[in-house]
């Protein structure tokens, strides 16, 4: 029976895999190519490189014995492992990858905690950049000082500084903070480890309306809209205004229902969404977990804004690793635009792709 179920999973995944590359060879030739793969999901969207899932599926069926399985079908988190690993082996199928983007809490680490020395992730990441792979982490967290991101990420960032070659590595790792709003860079000799970059080395030129005048704007109608949440639905939270963004966040010894988290984040979006201000500049609505918060720009224009920094690295080489893909409220959703990406559930499941990486080639250039 698990040998039966075995090679029809196969045989399903490569009908997939299938799909997905006549989709992309469809839009290749032009966008407005109607694929199979588009008529039975028209919601679907860009692939920047081909997905191997059948040999995905073999993988992951040897660590999670899925076809041996009598009475439980594949699931929802089968699925989405079998998908990373599929990621995974087409960026180092060619040695294609050159950037990984994390975020940070519940993919790094635990909501709300610290990068501390012990972590597993800290040995991955250096791994990655002792083969030539740049590392950034985008991070909502949005601070104007290197003092505060130091204080998240200074397990990883004294690591690097105490390793054989920290100074290979100076500027080989960024933090994107707000999202996609201050750009840090690692400095070894610096007192925190990074040194903020000046805007116009790494500022897109689609960020040229991001003007005060409209960000002060969109944040004004971003503030009434959470307000008029906090008394609709009665909740008990404080409001918090910063230059790019602004949220709500539970009183002390509060905790926010997942219905009032994701009310909330749909109302603010549709009424951002319908302003004159939401016209003007995008804006990212998201569920933190215990808050809600609105920043200028996304995860999409943060990736892309490392790209850059980095001399134009693709999509196509570029992976982002995040928690939260669901397509509301969730601020990792748009980074399906600038690069390929990969959904985890917890730190573990980061260390464990990581590992993939290794085990797979590297995914680098040596």
């Amino acid at each position: 029976m698990a040998s039966k179920a075995q090679a029809r999973y196969g045989e399903i995944m490569r009908d997939v895999e299938e799909m997905v590359n006549d989709h992309i060879a469809r839009l290749r030739k032009s966008p407005a190519n109607i694929s199979k793969l588009k008529l039975l999901v028209p919601t679907v969207g860009q692939f920047f490189t081909p997905l191997p899932l059948q040999d995905a599926f073999s993988y992951q069926d040897h660590k999670r014995r899925i076809s041996s399985r009598r009475f439980v079908a594949p699931s929802f988190n089968d699925i989405r492992l079998i998908l990373n690993s599929a990621q995974a082996m087409a960026l180092v199928k060619n040695s294609q990858l050159e950037l990984v983007t994390f975020d940070g809490d519940l993919t790094l680490y635990d909501d709300g905690a610290v990068l501390t020395p012990e972590n597993p992730v800290i040995e991955r990441i250096l791994a990655l950049m002792r083969r030539g792979v740049r590392i950034g982490i985008v991070t909502a967290a949005g601070y104007t000082e290197a003092k505060e991101y130091y204080r998240r990420l200074a397990g990883l960032l004294d690591a690097l500084a105490a390793s054989e070659v920290s100074h290979k590595l100076e500027h080989n790792l960024v933090v994107m903070g707000g999202e996609s709003n201050f750009l840090f860079t690692y400095t070894p000799t610096s007192e925190y480890k990074l040194e903020r970059v000046h805007d116009a080395d790494w500022r897109l030129p689609e960020m040229a309306t991001w003007t005060d005048e409209n960000v002060k704007a969109l944040l004004d109608v971003a503030e009434q809209a959470l307000l008029n949440c906090k008394t609709t639905l009665n909740i008990p939270v404080e409001i918090l205004r910063k230059s790019h963004a602004v949220g709500i966040y539970p009183e002390k010894h509060h905790k926010l229902s997942r219905e009032q988290l994701e009310e909330t984040v749909l109302v603010v979006q549709r009424i951002i969404e319908s302003s004159p201000a939401g016209q003007k500049i995008p804006f990212c609505a998201f569920n933190g977990g215990n808050d809600v918060f609105v920043d200028i720009g996304d995860k999409s224009y943060g990736v892309m804004a490392c790209q850059r920094y980095f001399g134009g690295i693709a999509g196509d080489k570029t992976l982002h690793v995040g928690d939260q893909f669901l397509s509301a409220g969730s601020n990792d959703f748009k980074a399906r635009l600038a690069c390929t990406t990969a959904w985890i559930a917890n730190p573990r499941e980061t260390v464990m792709l990581l590992d993939e990486v290794q085990e797979l080639g590297g995914g680098a250039k040596t």
